[in-house]
């Protein structure tokens, strides 16, 4: 398949993926209280924001599609290791030990250890960059959404956070 084709499907999928999500799924299962002092702590907000997002994203795959190439690779086999199913089948099972993790190791802890599992898991180029955000980045969101938000982020059974 050529990459023109690949990136206009994949944007028209965002983009059909972000209308079903502000049509139905976020107003059919994202409850939400009519009396939020603050639009942005309501339970929908983010979830609009991201589903915007997603359809932005589709729009500029579908927009950068007219000038991708229309020619398809004759070696496209060769660059792919062969691993793509493999890692599809261990990242559905990290997925599924992430929702045991939560209870356990509170939502902090679980999403450092699923970010290095991940970044490893994708070979990624910068290492030390992965190990570094996988510290900074949960614990700076935590920090503002339990100090400055006033939002309780789940905590887990062995190691709480002030």
């Amino acid at each position: 398949m050529s990459p023109r084709m690949i990136q206009l499907r994949l944007g028209i999928g965002a983009c059909v993926v972000s209308i079903l999500l502000v049509l139905l799924g976020i107003p059919g299962w994202v409850s939400s209280p009519s009396n939020v002092p603050n639009i942005v702590l309501a339970p929908t907000f983010w979830p609009y924001i991201l589903a915007a997002l997603t359809g932005l994203s589709g729009l500029g795959l579908i927009l950068a599609s007219r000038t991708a190439s229309a020619v398809v690779d004759d070696d496209e086999g060769a660059n792919s290791d062969g691993k793509h199913w493999y890692r599809l089948a261990v990242l559905a099972v990290v997925m599924v030990l992430t929702m045991f993790a939560l209870p356990r190791l509170g939502m902090v802890w679980t999403t450092m250890i699923v970010f290095v599992v991940t970044a490893f898991m994708f070979r990624t180029r910068h290492p030390v960059a992965a190990l570094v955000c996988a510290v900074i980045v949960p614990l700076a969101l935590y920090a503002f959404f339990a100090h400055v938000a006033g939002v309780a982020i789940p905590q887990g059974n062995f190691v709480r956070l002030p």
